[in-house]
């Protein structure tokens, strides 16, 4: 937050009562070209405060309220979207319910764990990225989550979630986190952001991962501040995780903020499951009767991952699913880049309604829970019989950084 935005603690003294003559007298001292952006009215009522008093708080009451319905008002929307998404799931089969699209693998973290990133890739270029969101809009996906790398250090990346905005389409996006500002996300809000996930892996930062509580708690505050979008915190557990108890409070800060949580469980480097200890299963169960109810809480295959037991069900990657990565290519999703490996402008509907029954080997052990989700939509319809077609060579991608990943 820059300094003299209202909400910032130098500002604070003026506006609530107390020590307003000093701020004013600081005011005047460095000119009017420099007075805070607080607004032309907002500025006569701090100056006219002793003539008019309580003006200033009333208008601050009222701002404040405006911001509360505005956003009650888009949370309200944000579900009716949701609503008639899963609604037009279940009515039909032959469109594509969730894709994950990649703009640039570069990331400005090096988590030791993670094997999505790189630190050399340069951005999709914007009109590319358009023609993707585009042909997703003409499948009529039902959302779009935009990923990486980093999403944040695309340069149109505004420009992106409007495109899926304007295909009608629900959008979301998954960052760090490390590059928000009050700014930036006032633009996420102006772009038409929906929905924000933010990945904490700890309290304290480590040699795996910087994601931490200590550093992004003030990332948090900004959004349960300024985000008209709704804010999901994962936390994970498994294997790595020096500390589970961490999850835990980070779990219990992000519903502090008003925000949804949810537990991701760390899974190898190909997404196989790798089964929790008894601590880390007393924790997940905490955190899983936690907090706000969303669709991004439909979990229950993650009982099983936490014991260590296979899910037996429908993966309906490649066609309920997509991920598609930087070089715009349709991947069974992140842990299983190289199938199908097809381009998404020659992706036919005949190829995702054969993927739709197809039964895929790596399903029973899977721990990567947007593709989890998705499939409960078509649980009940038809077996998947068909084996998989035949494929390109699984993509050079697998090979990128660490063994690990977090979903």
């Amino acid at each position: 937050m820059r300094s003299g935005e209202i909400g910032d603690p130098g500002l604070a003294p003026g506006l609530l009562g107390g020590g307003s003559d000093e701020y004013l007298a600081g005011l005047r001292r460095r000119g009017s070209d420099q007075r805070p952006g607080v607004g032309r009215l907002l500025w006569h009522t701090i100056r006219t405060r002793e003539r008019r008093p309580g003006r200033t708080g009333r208008l601050i009451r009222f701002v404040t309220f405006r911001k509360r319905v505005r956003k009650r008002l888009l949370a309200a929307h944000r579900k009716l979207r949701e609503i008639r998404m899963i609604v037009k799931g279940v009515a039909s089969n032959r469109h594509p319910l969730l894709a994950h699209i990649i703009p640039i693998r570069r990331c400005n973290l090096s988590c030791t764990y993670c094997n999505e990133f790189d630190d050399f890739s340069k951005p999709v270029p914007t009109e590319e990225m358009f023609r993707r969101i585009d042909r997703l809009g003409a499948m009529r996906t039902s959302i779009v989550t935009i990923s990486g790398g980093e999403p944040l250090l695309h340069p149109d990346l505004d420009g992106i979630i409007t495109r899926i905005r304007k295909n009608g389409i629900i959008s979301g996006l998954i960052t760090n986190g490390y590059l928000l500002t009050a700014d930036r996300i006032e633009r996420l809000n102006r772009a038409g952001l929906e929905y924000l996930q933010v990945s904490i892996d700890n309290v304290q930062p480590d040699e795996v991962s910087k994601k931490s509580l200590k550093v992004l708690d003030k990332k948090l505050e900004l959004l349960a501040e300024h985000a008209e979008f709704q804010v999901n915190i994962n936390s994970v557990l498994g294997s790595g995780v020096r500390n589970p108890e961490d999850a835990l409070t980070v779990a219990n800060r992000a519903i502090q903020f008003g925000f949804t949580s949810t537990v991701g469980i760390l899974h190898d480097g190909s997404g196989q499951l790798a089964p929790l200890g008894e601590r880390e299963r007393e924790i997940f169960e905490q955190i899983m009767s936690l907090g706000k109810r969303s669709f991004t809480r439909v979990n229950r295959f993650q009982h099983n991952i936490a014991a260590g037991r296979e899910n037996h069900w429908r993966c309906r990657a490649g066609s309920r699913y997509l991920y598609i990565c930087e070089d715009g290519l349709v991947h069974y999703c992140s842990q299983q880049r190289g199938y199908p490996g097809i381009p998404l402008d020659e992706y036919t509907d005949e190829q995702r309604h054969r993927e739709f029954r197809t039964k895929k080997g790596c399903a029973p052990r899977c721990t990567v829970s947007c593709v989890h989700q998705i499939s409960v939509v078509d649980a009940w319809r038809g077996a998947q019989r068909l084996p998989p077609a035949s494929s390109s060579s699984r993509s050079s991608l697998l090979g990128l950084t660490g063994s690990t990943t977090r979903d």
